[in-house]
């Protein structure tokens, strides 16, 4: 599971209506109501407005209103994970939530009584392959497994399950399994939420492991892609440090490679029969719903599901003090970097709202003391802390990356510095307060996304914690002082914690899950069974599509120098984003993402760069640079009320940056040792360096930097005039937020300085997709188990009437787990863990269109897998089954969907970086509704098929099938250098680019 968060910090909260702080007591009490004759709870001044009820089998049902648009996320929790498994079969809880995508006994079948049979045994089958030690007799049985698995397979219909809620127009269909719980995730329609709770009250009621040896071939791979990751490793050697007695620590959620060898059915079905029941599961739902119809709705389909009455009660396993510092070791290719570890209670406990409150005191992005001691001023590489929270344990984990000439062990002593610092009390007093603030309006932010809300209703259900305990932390911490803090640190930081150094180096410990082979099985693409066909067969009642009109949902303003203002006003709450955009980006001088940088480090005569970072924070705002090829902007963002302030403060320092030569060359090393870091980070060299490559060739946006000669020589005062100029250069302003249009630009005149007259933007350097007349394999090696390969084309110019057509294209072919390549390279052969194809349109009138096909696979996989997807990609599949789905997907998702929010304003951004004046969704929906799967075909044959592919390939050389790779074009290994451009001089003329 991977968790992003995105916050920004704010101070001066008590002036939010909707979350105001008040002090007196029981401001969130627990009631009772009833309607419809359903009882609930819910929590006065709850401002999810959550109501919580339970069915007569024991099923929660977590319910809130958010009407932004008429969509729900669906989240159903299980209150079981990785913890549960038992010690001889682990990664259970894993395998079962692949199991639950493969459909019941009433879909996903053509026939459940013949198919069944089968079924059987096949789970007898790997109950006896789990006994055999013999190498060779497993290989010979495993065959027998797989021809039997062939011959059930003609009764199945793979990925019906996605094939429905793709036609309901679902979006992140999903799902996650941690330590303590697994989630099913949907995002769909308001009006399709009938059809929804039916399909899954069919599916939490019955397993069914359905194709389950070409689903063991995918968590073969997910356990290999594990091996390859350096950060997850890292991150078992923490937790197996941190945790010698409790699950936690003894066994990973994926499970050993002994166990994915040896499956068992029988087992994964116990531990379904135990715990998927409904007092055991909550049903977690936000968005445009109506409280009384959607329980009415969840008690019909999931009323009659069977408790558990003999449900096994968790007991915490105590694990003993750690009292002298553990230290691990974990080599890999990627860079170096170090993890630190505390133990403290888990998520539910009296520890919680003190270690979150010391965490923001030491790391809160922008004033904590990491922040300001570490990272402004540039002694570690991305140094940082935060909680994870767990039901049994949490972890302070504290984390960064040396420099050029630290070691780790010196990174381990500066974080470690930081934490002295908080036991001796020495932190800024208002930083309570601002972090707590700070905390509070992520809460808001939160609010104003379902995702988040119905997340929160999961986490508090799994925690088990009282939904007024939930919602009423951050309050609560209001009575912390800063003695407890100081206490709380002295108590609990000390020589007890896990150090994990990440070394580059070998790791002669690599490991791999072996995969038997399987023969292709069956499909039945086409077929539908009849539970599928009733589903088609009701009728939601018709959402009417709203596109945004960018004449009406935004005023265009004007400052008085003729600067366009973009409104679009908030009336949810009392939050604003500004940006001040412009067309100049790195196309146009390389230095201006060295200027960005280098802002953060600066400060003004009388202002340091670390007071403007704690003024900005005391002020509840924040204010950010981004640089993209052909586009910058600077943000503020925070507490409407305090706009002016921070736009003063902002100005102040975008007028009159002062020159800092110290900390430029601190900065300039560390952007050469990031530089060095980024030639070792397998994401970074694969889906930047190499695909940049195979479309532009040694020249591209992503190698136009400055060369290491030029970064070397960069002067201060050149960096300086850039960040002037910035505000002197051709530009607009995007506002969102309370204040009326008439009131921002007012405040704009009479704060955001302009010259008379604003300089043009300067001409760019154009780069051109290269055409494949002679294709090439372009490669470079690294160590890993696995292999990453792209098919890459260049497409034709940007043509509107195109877009439509190409997203039809997209969802049918390889957007989604019911596509074919998805379909043929993961469900039919098992040679993928992921595969997708994706037809991309030009973002701008001068641009090209482009085609990647990608696949994810076992290195001996190579040619399989290469030869699956060429043979998609010569011959198109046609299945009209697939296209309906397809049809229906796209017309739900645009019905339902709405464009809101500053997303009003960025839409209409892409829109006028294309040439385009209107929402280009009406296109879409008016054209999906005629297309054909004739007029697919006609697309694939014009803009794939016979096409010339370049492919880009990471991978370890002595695994690489270079022989099969001849046959797709000439063979050119790439160093890191000639991916990356840094050693090459970068030669362009600026004279000539500014003419």
């Amino acid at each position: 599971m991977i968790r992003t968060f995105w916050r920004t910090t704010v101070v001066a909260m008590l002036y939010l209506s909707l979350w105001a702080c008040r002090q007196e007591t029981g401001k969130y009490q627990t009631k009772t109501g009833e309607s419809n004759g359903y009882s609930y709870e819910y929590v006065t001044n709850d401002p999810l407005k959550v109501r919580i009820y339970t069915l007569k089998n024991g099923l929660k049902v977590y319910l809130s209103q958010y009407t932004d648009e008429p969509r729900i996320q669906t989240q159903i929790a299980v209150k079981a994970g990785g913890k549960n498994d038992p010690v001889t079969n682990t990664g259970l809880a894993h395998y079962l939530e692949h199991i639950m995508f493969k459909g019941t006994a009433d879909f996903g079948t053509l026939d459940w009584q013949k198919e069944s049979v089968y079924l059987d045994s096949i789970e007898h089958m790997f109950a006896h392959y789990g006994t055999l030690k013999d190498s060779l007799e497993r290989v010979k049985y495993y065959k027998l497994i797989d021809q039997v698995s062939n011959e059930a397979s003609r009764f199945a219909i793979a990925n019906e399950y996605d094939k429905m809620v793709g036609e309901l127009g679902a979006l992140g269909t999903n799902a996650y399994t941690s330590e303590d719980r697994t989630v099913y995730i949907n995002d769909i329609p308001a009006n399709q939420l009938d059809n929804w709770l039916q399909l899954e009250g069919n599916r939490f009621q019955k397993i069914v492991p359905r194709l389950f040896h070409t689903e063991l071939e995918a968590v073969y791979e997910e356990k290999n892609r594990g091996l390859d990751n350096d950060y997850w490793k890292t991150y078992e050697a923490l937790f197996g440090a941190m945790f010698t007695k409790h699950p936690y620590g003894t066994q990973t959620v994926i499970g050993t490679i002994d166990h994915l060898k040896n499956p068992s059915i029988t087992e994964i079905k116990k531990y379904f029969n135990t715990y998927y029941r409904p007092n055991n599961v909550a049903i977690c739902l936000s968005g445009d719903l109506d409280y009384d119809k959607t329980i009415a709705l969840v008690d019909k389909y999931f009323g009659n599901w069977k408790p558990n009455d003999q449900l096994p009660t968790w007991n915490r396993v105590e694990e003993d003090p750690i009292t002298t510092p553990v230290v691990k070791e974990v080599y890999g290719p990627e860079a170096e970097w170090v993890n630190i570890g505390f133990r403290f209670k888990g998520r539910n406990s009296d520890d919680y709202t003190l270690l979150t409150l010391t965490n923001m005191i030491l790391s809160n992005s922008q004033a904590g003391l990491i922040d300001i001691n570490l990272d402004q001023q540039q002694k570690v590489i991305d140094p940082a802390s935060h909680v994870e929270p767990m039901g049994d344990y949490s972890i302070h984990r504290f984390s960064g990356r040396p420099r050029d000439g630290q070691s780790l062990e010196d990174v381990k002593k500066l974080l470690l510095e930081q934490i002295e610092l908080v036991k001796h009390g020495e932190f800024d007093d208002w930083l309570i307060e601002a972090s707590i603030n700070d905390l509070k309006k992520s809460k808001i932010e939160g609010s104003e996304n379902n995702w988040s809300r119905s997340n929160d209703l999961v986490l508090a259900f799994t925690n088990n914690m009282a939904w007024n305990e939930y919602i009423s932390e951050t309050d609560a911490m209001r009575k912390i002082t800063k003695e407890d803090i100081v206490k709380f640190a002295n108590e609990h930081y000390k020589d007890n914690y896990v150090v994990v150094y990440k070394r580059t180096g070998k790791d002669t410990n690599v490991k791999k899950v072996d995969k038997p082979s399987i023969t292709k099985v069956a499909l039945n693409k086409e077929d539908k069974s009849p539970f599928h066909q009733a589903i088609l067969k009701k009728k939601a009642e018709k959402l009417k599509p709203v596109f945004v009109d960018y004449d009406k949902d935004i005023r265009k303003l004007k400052m008085n120098k003729g600067v366009d203002v973009l409104y679009t006003a908030n009336t949810e709450n009392d939050l604003f984003s500004l940006y001040y955009m412009s067309d100049v980006g790195s196309n146009n001088d390389p230095k201006i993402n060295v200027a960005v940088e280098y802002l953060q480090y600066l400060g003004t005569e009388d202002m340091s760069a670390e007071d403007f970072k704690k003024e900005f924070y005391r002020l509840g705002c924040n204010f950010g640079v981004s640089a993209s090829e052909d586009r910058t902007y600077i943000y503020l963002a925070g507490l409407a009320e305090n706009t002016d302030k921070a736009l003063q403060l902002l100005e102040k320092l975008l007028a009159n940056p002062k020159a800092d030569d110290e900390a430029l060359k601190k900065m300039v090393a560390g952007m050469f040792k990031k530089r060095e870091d980024s030639k070792k980070d397998k994401g970074t060299i694969m889906f930047e360096g190499l695909i940049a490559y195979g479309l532009y060739g040694p020249k591209s946006s992503f190698t136009n930097v400055l060369s290491n000669k030029e970064l070397r020589e960069v002067k201060a005062e050149d960096l300086i005039t850039i960040i002037k100029d910035f505000t002197k250069t051709e530009h607009r302003v995007l506002y969102y937020g309370p204040k009326k249009g008439e009131e921002i630009v007012a405040s704009l005149n009479q704060y955001h300085a302009l010259p008379d007259q604003l300089k043009p933007v300067p001409p760019p350097v154009e780069f051109k997709m290269q055409d494949v007349a002679k294709p090439a394999v372009y490669w470079t090696d690294y160590d890993m188990v696995q292999e990453e390969i792209m098919f890459l084309s260049k497409g034709a110019g940007f043509d509107k009437t195109r877009v439509p057509i190409s997203c039809m294209f997209n969802e049918y072919f390889g957007g989604n787990m019911s596509s074919p390549v998805f379909q043929e390279l993961r469900e039919a052969q098992g040679l993928a863990y992921a595969a997708f194809a994706h037809y991309g349109s030009a973002d701008k009138p001068t641009g090209n269109d482009l085609f990647y096909a990608y696949i994810g696979t076992q290195a001996d996989k190579q040619p399989e897998a290469m030869k699956a997807m060429n043979g998609l990609l010569t011959n198109f599949p046609k299945t009209e089954g697939g296209f309906e789905v397809t049809r229906n997907a796209i017309l739900n998702q645009i019905e339902s969907e709405r464009i809101t929010k500053t997303d009003i304003l960025f839409d209409y951004e892409e829109a006028r970086r294309r040439g385009l004046d209107y929402d280009i969704r009406k296109d879409i929906y008016d054209q999906v509704q005629k297309f054909t799967l004739a007029d697919v075909e006609k697309f694939a044959q014009d803009n794939i098929k016979g096409k010339n592919f370049n492919i880009v390939l990471i991978g370890n050389k002595n695994k690489i099938n270079f022989k099969e790779l001849k046959q797709y074009g000439e063979i050119k290994q790439l160093s890191l250098d000639e991916i990356f451009g840094y050693e090459k001089v970068q030669k362009i003329d600026i004279e000539k680019r500014n003419q």
